[in-house]
This record gives C-alpha cells, sequence and structure tokens, in this order.
C-alpha cells in the first residue's frame, strides 16, 4: 500500500492515537507517548523517510525499535541501580502475578503481536505487514506468546 507523502503535523494527528495505544502495550501508559515522539521523530528525520512507501508500517516498526532500546537503556540502568542500592525489604514470598507483569515478560515483538491480534483485532496478514515480517513469524511469535502467558499466570 503506497502513502502519499503528508506534512509531518499531519502525519502525527493522522496515526498518533494508534500509535500511543500500540506503545502503551509495549511500555505502559507513562512512557507511550514519549515513545511515539521519540519514533516519529526519528523517522522524519531519517534520510531515507522521503523513499518510504507505506508510512503507517514505518512508524509502527519505528515505535516497536524504540520500545525495545528503552527498555534495554531501562534494564541497563536499573542493573546499575541495583549493584549499588542497599534492599529495603524483600517481597512476600508466593506473591500473585497479574495479567500486566506476565506480558511485561514477553519480548518486545511477542507483545506488539498480543498487541495487535487482540486489542487491535488485526489478522496475521495485517500484522505481518505492519510490522516487516512474515505471517509466520508472527503466528509463531503469538504462539510462543500464548505459551509463556499460560505457563506464568497458572
Amino acid at each position: 500500500m503506497m502513502t502519499a507523502m503528508v506534512e509531518p503535523g499531519e502525519l502525527y494527528r493522522r496515526h498518533a492515537d494508534e500509535l500511543v495505544r500500540y506503545a502503551t502495550a509495549l511500555v505502559g501508559p507513562d512512557d507511550a507517548a514519549d515513545v511515539v515522539v521519540d519514533a516519529v521523530m526519528a523517522s522524519l528525520q531519517s534520510p531515507g523517510w522521503s523513499d518510504v512507501r507505506n508510512q503507517r508500517a514505518y512508524l509502527y516498526r519505528a515505535v516497536l525499535h524504540r520500545a525495545a532500546s528503552m527498555r534495554r537503556s531501562d534494564a541497563r540502568r536499573a542493573a546499575r541501580e541495583l549493584r549499588v542500592a542497599v534492599p529495603a525489604s524483600v517481597p512476600p514470598a508466593g506473591s500473585s502475578v497479574d495479567a500486566q507483569r506476565a506480558l511485561a515478560g514477553l519480548s518486545h515483538q511477542q507483545r506488539a503481536v498480543v498487541f495487535l491480534t487482540y486489542w487491535d483485532d488485526q489478522t496475521p496478514a495485517q500484522i505481518a505487514a505492519l510490522l516487516g515480517v512474515g505471517e509466520g513469524t508472527v503466528r509463531k511469535q503469538l504462539a510462543r506468546a500464548r505459551e509463556q502467558l499460560r505457563r506464568t499466570l497458572q
């Protein structure tokens, strides 16, 4: 699907809501808007942006990559803080695992596929086109995500 070039502000207005919903599934509500803004700005500044045929799909992939980058950065920061922190208390044994924590344990691609499948009602073909992967990859990631969620939530 070819998308006509649009003015950056219009492009953002056109896709912001859906991208923020998507980013929320990847990084949570506190960071979703920042991830989207960073991804859109980086996309618009990319030297190849003018050659992008499907801007919407490109933006979805940019959000996925920015979310993964943010998560890696947060993990590195948390590890540094943990090395110097003194634990205030030990969490109680047998604490229950909720769905949000279970989803957080999935890879970014698995969370993206779960979100687009269950919250955005997209087919594997549509998801594959958005993420720039094959349908088989989408189906495999969804199956792995379901299995991991099943194990985590039991």
